[in-house]
């Protein structure tokens, strides 16, 4: 479900604020409904975490509207490598060999990407992009430093705050249609809550290590969608700057002593 958000994206032809504020208004709605302790209210330090969640949403939805699904995705799966980097000033966490090792990788993989298109519109989105993987970190770096606590309220108060950010913008857009609203109910209840849910719930029963594995899939088949239904081809550099990032993640979960975070955004692991 977290996969097809590109291809969707791609299909709605509202802009960038519509559909950002749309999805997160109707995520947290479905959250509320199904998540119970998402219903929790939100201490004042955990205000940033719900920020930074909004921050990455938002940035995601226009990285995809600016460049291609690709693009969008490859540069927000560098997440792990911010955290790397960021973590022992804000954490007191140092990164281990195996993420020194990966760390030049997953860098050559980002200026790979950007340097694949310099025209004005992609490199937009590619700065967007690069703004929801930073925010991404951020996100999940408060959460580590919060210890995990009111996680599902963090997520429904950044959904919230992006739909409220984004509705002065959002009812100067175009009018939409009946298509429209479908892909944006498609994206609120499905690509975002309920596979949320899913998430949180098959986290029950398996192995943090092997979870993060398998959302590994999601920038693997994020651009395949969107080939498929819109025939959105990615170029060659964004390719292989994408396959460093994900080859040097996959090596980074296969460490004994990895440790796994993710709290509902699109997107990869951390």
């Amino acid at each position: 479900m977290w996969s097809t958000a590109g291809a969707a994206i791609k299909l709605c032809r509202l802009n960038a604020w519509q559909i950002a504020g749309g999805r997160s208004l109707i995520a947290a709605l479905t959250l509320l409904t199904f998540l119970p302790p998402s219903r929790k209210g939100l201490p004042v330090k955990t205000w940033p975490v719900a920020a930074a969640y909004a921050c990455c949403v938002i940035l995601f939805i226009l990285s995809n509207k600016l460049t291609t699904a690709a693009n969008a995705i490859f540069l927000q799966s560098a997440a792990p490598m911010y955290i790397m980097i960021l973590s022992p000033w804000l954490l007191n966490e140092y990164p281990s060999r195996r993420d020194m090792i990966t760390l030049p990788f997953s860098l050559l993989g980002l200026i790979l990407i950007v340097s694949g298109n310099l025209n004005g519109g992609a490199l937009s989105g590619n700065a967007a992009a690069l703004g929801a993987g930073v925010a991404f970190a951020l996100m999940i770096m408060g959460l580590r430093r919060l210890r995990e606590t009111h996680a599902e309220a963090a997520v429904v108060w950044g959904n919230l705050l992006a739909a409220t950010l984004l509705l002065p913008l959002a009812i100067q857009g175009p009018a939409p249609r009946i298509q429209d609203l479908l892909i944006l109910g498609y994206l609120g209840v499905f690509q975002l809550g309920l596979a949320y849910i899913l998430f949180t719930s098959g986290l029950k029963s398996i192995p943090a290590s092997e979870a993060s594995s398998l959302t590994l899939l999601e920038p693997v088949l994020n651009p395949l969608w969107a080939y498929l239904l819109v025939h959105e081809t990615p170029g060659p550099m964004s390719l292989a700057g994408g396959a460093l990032i994900l080859g040097a993640t996959a090596y980074r979960v296969t460490s004994p002593h990895f440790t796994f975070l993710k709290f509902g955004t699109n997107q990869t692991n951390a």
